[in-house]
């Protein structure tokens, strides 16, 4: 919906598909996160990094000099060039840096970082490593680092729970953010609350709110896993055609309300659909497979396959929408095991 408040006209939360000056990663080293499949996700991370690295910098956190020495072996093994790549010790929980690490808004021409609280989705307990990450990148770069509040309360928010399209709309849900029993993020907010902090804070003047985020996904919600942009006006929505899957009928929902919301112009939003792929499931459990989990770097964009027939669908779909980019398939069937894959693991620091 419409901002009616005044809107911060200094600030500005830039599309992904805008000029980055590096991506951040965290190379694996959590266990948990990939029990009895933590092996094979390093090579995953390597082609997550050669298709990036070409034409931008990797920045990749790893937890000790010893960590960092294999993770240059993994990356020399793959082919990678190293000479885009630099590394930074710094000891993390996870390495899902979309949601722990900062979000980037331009303040006329100068890059800001906020610094919202990371409390683990609202789901486990060890998190003050990665609650760490942005002032570590902060102050290594000298960037500027606020850290956002709202009525005198710190706000938690992570990047997988938003999209935006760069000129003033913002995508969420209401099951990531408004739920008040599973995973709150911030007790008693309500969608007022969030785009009063969406204008203040981004410069966000219009909010399209979704429903439910898929099934399998441990986020609670999170957009990025449903419902992207992929320019200023177009986005892309997941879409179930087995009626007896779980996810039908919350995706219908939410293409329903897609259909009736505006942009910040006040235009129709450009509506395209993207397939599901067939379930992943994994000692009997529902894995959070999406194609909405891509990440747009300045020349490619990376989209997680899993061995499924509309994986080539989903990539010709991309392909057609963001020609200026070479879009490439990353093998994730063991990568969504973590209950994320791509867009999850990588955060852009734009120019």
């Amino acid at each position: 919906m419409l901002n009616t408040n005044t809107i911060n006209q200094t600030k500005r939360l830039p599309a992904e598909w805008e000029k980055h000056e590096a991506t951040w990663i965290g190379w694996p080293h959590n266990k948990n996160d990939w029990p009895g499949k933590f092996n094979p996700i390093k090579w995953v991370y390597c082609e997550i990094v050669k298709n990036i690295c070409e034409t931008e910098k990797v920045r990749i956190l790893v937890q000790t000099i010893e960590h960092k020495k294999q993770a240059i072996s993994a990356l020399q093994s793959a082919g990678v060039d190293l000479n885009n790549v630099e590394f930074f010790v710094k000891k993390t929980n996870r390495g899902w840096l979309r949601d722990s690490s900062s979000f980037y808004v331009k303040e006329k021409e100068e890059l800001i970082a906020l610094d919202f609280k990371f409390n683990a989705w609202a789901k486990y307990s060890d998190y003050n490593l990665d609650n760490k990450i942005s002032s570590f990148i902060c102050k290594r770069f000298g960037i500027k680092k606020i850290t956002p509040d709202y009525n005198g309360k710190q706000i938690v928010l992570e990047g997988g729970s938003i999209d935006v399209n760069g000129k003033g709309t913002l995508i969420s849900t209401e099951e990531c953010l408004l739920h008040s029993t599973i995973q709150v993020r911030n007790p008693g907010f309500t969608k007022k609350d969030y785009e009063n902090i969406f204008a203040e804070y981004f410069g966000i003047a219009n909010t399209i709110w979704l429903g439910k985020g898929i099934a399998g996904d441990d986020t609670h919600g999170h957009v990025d896993d449903l419902c992207r942009f992929v320019n200023e006006s177009t986005v892309v929505i997941v879409q179930e055609k087995n009626p007896s899957d779980e996810n039908y009928k919350l995706l219908k929902e939410n293409l329903d309300r897609l259909k009736t919301a505006r942009l910040q112009n006040g235009s129709r939003v450009n509506i395209v659909k993207l397939p599901m792929p067939s379930p992943v499931i994994f000692k009997g459990q529902r894995l959070p497979a999406s194609y909405a989990n891509f990440y747009i770097s300045n020349s490619a964009v990376l989209v997680p396959t899993f061995n499924d027939v509309n994986d080539r669908k989903a990539l010709g779909i991309l392909s057609e929408l963001l020609p200026d980019k070479k879009v490439v398939g990353i093998h994730s069937t063991d990568l969504v095991w973590g209950l994320g894959t791509i867009h999850c693991l990588t955060h852009e620091q734009p120019i």
